[in-house]
């Protein structure tokens, strides 16, 4: 039974009631044991004490929108909107991933994300070679709930993209049988349709079936674009979350990435099923896709979370990016209360939780819960001064990825003093460039 003594460090809990104290949290296998401002353990009984005064410990974040597969298309696909940056870049990069990209894609974006404090993320790659995706998961420590992305319609994808509606079906079926709940549930399948506009109704209608079969999410995107919208209504007669409520998709396990351009109806569509949207703030400005419409979507009570969506649409995978943008986009509209630092620390945490079915279990530091945290080292000149500020809105709107030290997940250090445990940098990195290299002359885009 492995121990951890975290020592007086400022804990930021998430809890129900907001506690914030200077305190003590003890670690036993995989759970927050003990948590409080001076609990009683003898250091000496422990396997491992961190001394943590001076240092702030948050809940791990949690991001509901990541594309792994994407990470090496970085800085390839800027400045473009939408539609063509998946015609011209993404999809023929995609197109072109083998097994050895795919799997150092995925640890080169994951290492990204546990050096900035996300210990959860909600993955979807791409067509082929997704296995991969997952081997890499699991050998670097992080939570996810990850899937094949399936295309079964489509004249401009390419070839390798095109997809059978049966073999896409089956595809997803078997990674879900390896995979799911593999380390104890904390890997976790979800099926992954990219969007409408690549789905047939028929894939759509299974998609859903076989959701509720297994109990899984299904993680897509939606209402992203205004073109994205007029090519769905000329082809369903519907907007994107009329036509997902149609087909039977609109619930509770559905996270749907964007939702930039919702009407009143779709609103009260996604607030009335328990669907879940992912606000990418930096993937929406970047490609030119607009401003959600967040702090209505929060006065309806919708589950609203976070993401950094990809790596090609963002050029980062920094949740306190996210988090920043979030509030301060919002405020020349709706004021500057709106949006404020706890509402936008809460999406990152409990609220990314929520989304994903987990907020038992992850999202606060909690006796019981999961042992899914980051430890902040905020002595610096950028976090001071500290006295009489508020802890929450020193992390959302001063604080930032550097000031990560140490990140652990299930209860296993993966990242100490900003050294990665679990992942190698000196072979990933120069992996990652070889494989972009391979890439792009297979895609004939150099």
């Amino acid at each position: 039974m492995a121990t951890i003594l975290i020592k007086q460090a400022e804990i930021v809990t998430m809890n129900r009631d907001g506690d914030i104290f200077v305190g003590d949290l003890l670690i036993e296998d995989d759970r927050i044991k003990a948590i409080g401002p001076d609990l009683d353990v003898d250091p000496a009984q422990v396997d491992k004490v961190i001394e943590a005064k001076n240092r702030t410990v948050i809940p791990g974040f949690v991001q509901t929108h990541i594309h792994l597969c994407q990470t090496l298309f970085r800085g390839k696909g800027d400045d473009l909107e939408l539609m063509d940056w998946l015609k011209q870049r993404i999809w023929p990069l995609e197109a072109s991933h083998d097994e050895e990209s795919i799997y150092y894609s995925a640890l080169l974006g994951i290492g990204e994300l546990i050096q900035s404090g996300t210990t959860t993320i909600v993955d979807m790659e791409t067509v082929h070679h997704t296995d991969f995706a997952f081997q890499a998961i699991a050998s670097s420590g992080i939570r996810a709930l990850s899937g094949k992305v399936m295309m079964d319609k489509g004249d401009e994808v390419p070839f390798p993209l095109q997809e059978k509606t049966s073999e896409s079906l089956q595809q997803s079926v078997d990674l879900l049988e390896k995979w799911n709940g593999h380390d104890g549930g904390r890997i976790q399948y979800a099926f992954s349709p990219r969007f409408v506009i690549s789905c047939t109704e028929e894939l759509l209608r299974e998609v859903r079936s076989l959701s509720e079969q297994y109990q899984v999410k299904v993680h897509t995107h939606a209402s992203e674009n205004l073109g994205e919208i007029e090519i769905v209504q000329a082809e369903t007669g519907m907007r994107n979350v009329v036509y997902l409520d149609h087909l039977g998709l609109a619930n509770e396990r559905l996270i749907l990435a964007h939702c930039i351009w919702l009407d009143d109806e779709e609103k009260r569509i996604i607030h009335e099923r328990g669907v879940h949207v992912s606000h990418c703030p930096g993937s929406n400005l970047k490609l030119a896709s607009g401003i959600a419409e967040t702090p209505d979507m929060l006065k309806l009570d919708i589950s609203v979370s976070l993401g950094a969506d990809g790596a090609p649409c963002n050029n980062n995978l920094d949740m306190f990016n996210e988090m920043r943008l979030a509030a301060l986009i919002q405020k020349p509209v709706h004021g500057p209360t709106a949006m404020n630092a706890q509402t936008v620390f809460r999406m990152a945490t409990i609220g990314g939780a929520r989304a994903v079915g987990m907020e038992k279990e992850i999202g606060s530091l909690e006796v019981g819960k999961k042992a899914d945290l980051a430890i902040l080292d905020l002595i610096n000149f950028h976090t001071y001064p500290s006295f009489d500020v508020d802890p929450i809105s020193r992390i959302v709107y001063s604080a930032t990825r550097a000031d990560v030290e140490t990140t652990i997940i299930n209860g296993r250090i993966v990242m100490e003093n900003r050294i990665m445990r679990t992942i190698d940098k000196d072979i990933v990195l120069p992996e990652a460039n070889r494989s972009i290299q391979r890439l792009l002359k297979r895609a004939n885009l150099r």
